[in-house]
């Protein structure tokens, strides 16, 4: 079995402004980053009230014997690092089984940082700076 790599980070398909929070008392910024960085995964869910987004498992291109899936919480109404919760999950094809294997150690805090990244690149886009 090789060690674990970082697949996951796509390009971002882009996003336009947005109001600071969503009904559910999410920041919409967060939401939108969220959205926007994982959109080349197949989404299974997304309550935006609540603040959650599932993904469905991704196999890159790259790699037909390992595949992905993400949860992504947007816990508070603030812009703010501690307000996202990201899990990454990753799956090993062996023997014809998929079995469950630790992601890079690097995987999770890079999706974290690209959706921080948009989120602040979209508030700023909205005119609000970012503090």
């Amino acid at each position: 079995m090789t060690a674990p790599r970082n697949h996951l980070l796509g390009v971002d398909r882009g996003a336009e402004g947005g109001a600071d929070e969503l009904r559910g008392g999410v920041n919409a910024y967060l939401w939108r980053g969220a959205i926007d960085t994982l959109s080349f995964m197949p989404l299974a869910s997304a309550d935006a009230v609540g603040g959650v987004i599932l993904t469905d498992w991704y196999q890159p291109s790259s790699s037909q014997n390992e595949r992905f899936k993400i949860a992504a919480y947007v816990l508070d109404r603030r812009l703010r690092s501690d307000a996202l919760r990201v899990s990454v999950f990753r799956q090993v094809l062996q023997d014809g089984q998929w079995e469950d294997t630790p992601v890079s150690a690097t995987t999770t805090s890079d999706i974290t940082t690209r959706i921080l990244t948009r989120a602040r690149q979209l508030r700023a886009e909205n005119g609000e700076r970012d503090n």
